[in-house]
């Protein structure tokens, strides 16, 4: 299993961008997807997450209202639209697939996670 995630990049204060999370996995979809994020100097934090069907999502108090989470099953693909991008978001941005199928609740934390893609870099100017 393999995860590519893409879509990072420079912009400015308040501008938005599409990140990208292909899982190169045949049973892809029966896991639940996340995103966390990890600035310099600091530990690895939860964004959001959603579960197999994307019917359940979460999201941290950080992301809630600029956020939002989706996926496509059929393209084993799932996306972070992210609005009002602030200085602060800026980190290096991590998809990852939990590590239990057909679970009702996103989890939130790394350790219920078990691949994960390689990063990508939004940088976000004041």
């Amino acid at each position: 299993v393999q995860l590519q995630a893409s879509g990072g990049g420079l912009v400015r204060a308040g501008g938005s961008l599409r990140l990208s999370c292909a899982d190169s996995g045949r049973t892809a979809s029966m896991y639940a997807m996340g995103w966390f994020r990890q600035a310099p100097g600091k530990e690895r934090e939860f964004v959001t997450a959603i579960t197999w069907g994307g019917g359940t999502t979460r999201y941290a108090d950080s992301a809630k209202g600029r956020f939002t989470i989706s996926r496509d099953n059929a393209k084993n693909t799932v996306y972070l639209q992210m609005n009002s991008l602030k200085p602060e978001d800026t980190a290096v941005y991590y998809c990852a697939r939990g590590s239990r199928p057909y679970i009702l609740i996103p989890p939130t934390t790394p350790n219920e996670y078990n691949y994960w893609g390689q990063g990508t870099l939004v940088t976000v100017s004041s």
